[in-house]
């Protein structure tokens, strides 16, 4: 039996909540367990109804997508967090993705078969970024490594099979899927991917596929 993946919507227009709900409830899997229209309620709801993923729009009042992104995070760490939103700046999506979203998804440019991938994809442990919101991310972390530069000084180099997994997880890739793809067990793809988390410093999957792309360890 399929689990059913418990969803929180966030947006300060009701028009949109409603219709979010109405759309994500034709899954069967799928069951909006609750909306906020402010980030300060989004921090509130998500501690209260506990949601395996947050569909969490930017442009809020009292606190905005950021802010509540950022106190979901320390709070509620393993929330999973989709970005839906109409800025697509490329510092927005940088801040997003560093903060810990699993997902950034643009209104009106995702279809709605895109926004159930997305929802799926993060629930089981990937993350997913429109190709458009992943080339806008890899240039902001090319600018920012042209303007710093990369220090990789007394990184511990990646095993050939943690380049593999890396590379994998780059591609929005589950647990379940890498393993199935190399052929190992999931257990053993949670051990490399412990690894690369500690090797890279990155305090989630979405933050490694940033930062390995940045010091060109893969292509986004």
């Amino acid at each position: 039996m399929t689990s059913t993946i418990k969803i929180l919507i966030v947006d300060d227009h009701p028009v949109v909540r409603d219709g979010l709900t109405a759309v994500l409830e034709t899954q069967p899997d799928f069951e909006v367990v609750g909306e906020a229209g402010d980030g300060q309620e989004a921090i509130t709801q998500v501690e209260r109804l506990h949601p395996d993923v947050v569909l969490l729009d930017l442009d809020m009042p009292v606190l905005d997508g950021l802010g509540a992104l950022q106190q979901i995070m320390q709070q509620q760490p393993g929330t999973k967090v989709i970005i839906f939103t109409v800025f697509d700046s490329d510092e927005r999506i940088l801040t997003a993705v560093q903060s810990g979203a699993q997902g950034y998804l643009l209104k009106g440019d995702a279809p709605r078969n895109e926004i159930f991938r997305a929802v799926r994809t993060v629930y089981a442990g990937g993350a997913l970024l429109q190709p458009l919101v992943a080339g806008k991310l890899l240039r902001q972390v090319q600018t920012q490594t042209a303007t710093n530069g990369a220090d990789q000084s007394g990184v511990e180099d990646l095993t050939d099979r943690e380049q593999d997994v890396l590379e994998l997880i780059g591609q929005g890739m589950a647990n379940k899927e890498i393993a199935q793809k190399l052929v190992i067990s999931e257990r053993t793809v949670k051990f490399h991917v412990s690894a690369i988390l500690a090797k890279l410093g990155a305090g989630n999957r979405t933050e490694a596929t940033r930062i390995a792309a940045q010091r060109g360890l893969i292509k986004l």
